[in-house]
């Protein structure tokens, strides 16, 4: 099945994947990240609902560790978030390469070899739908795929043997999530090259050149505590819009 564009040209399904399974030890909290309240919902249950919003979005898998024990009693407390096009795949890895990995080898029957799978942060909860829609509208058609990101607006600095210089801030950019590629074309990248840091990273490795797609500041990733104050604000921000 195929989604028409209005230029009469055709593109593949479009599926989410969310790699859910770390652990996020510098948040120092009681429990991964992804499960921590926010504006009274889960930081994952955010990102979830980002996808639901976009009827593109044919499927939605969040991939989570086999030993977790928080993701049933969060869903027990938001049952509304047991929609069918949302499924949950205990196979999650060591690395958030081998979470994605192995999330795409578990539906890799459901989804064709052409199909885009956008793969984002289960802890940036402030995507939005415009997002979303954003880097499918732009990137739909591409082999090489693409993913949203910010260009760098501050002066950077590098610190290399205790002495520090300026970069050229020119062409850089920051990236973000969801970053999306057609499946068989991220599943061969991450099953060759194993030191990459985003799926990106592993389809450049194949000589591919994905689109740089701006995102926004709302889609910011928590890392650490004050991050999710920051986040907190920016998502209350973009409501009042």
């Amino acid at each position: 099945m195929t989604m028409s564009l209005n230029t009469g040209d055709t593109v593949p399904r479009f599926f989410a994947l969310i790699p859910a399974a770390g652990v996020g030890s510098r948040m120092k909290t009681s429990c991964p990240k992804q499960y921590l309240e926010l504006l009274g919902k889960p930081v994952l249950w955010h990102c979830v609902e980002a996808f639901l919003a976009c009827e593109e979005i044919g499927r939605v898998c969040v991939v989570v560790s086999p030993t977790d024990i928080w993701l049933d009693r969060i869903r027990a407390l938001h049952p509304l978030l047991d929609d069918g096009r949302v499924c949950f795949l205990r196979c999650g890895g060591m690395t958030r390469r081998e979470t994605v990995l192995n999330g795409l080898d578990a539906m890799c029957h459901e989804w064709a070899p052409d199909d885009r799978v956008l793969v984002h942060d289960a802890a940036r909860p402030g995507l939005t739908p415009e997002l979303i829609r954003r880097l499918v509208d732009t990137v739909a058609v591409s082999p090489d795929g693409g993913i949203l990101a910010l260009p760098v607006a501050d002066t950077v600095k590098r610190r290399k043997d205790d002495r520090v210089e300026t970069i050229s801030r020119e062409g850089l950019w920051l990236a973000q999530t969801p970053q999306m590629f057609p499946c068989a074309l991220l599943r061969e990248a991450l099953a060759r090259y194993e030191q990459v840091t985003d799926e990106a990273g592993a389809v450049e490795a194949m000589g591919m050149n994905p689109l740089l797609v701006e995102g926004h500041l709302c889609n910011t990733k928590i890392t650490c505590p004050s991050d999710l104050a920051l986040v907190e604000m920016l998502m209350k921000a973009g409501k009042g819009r």
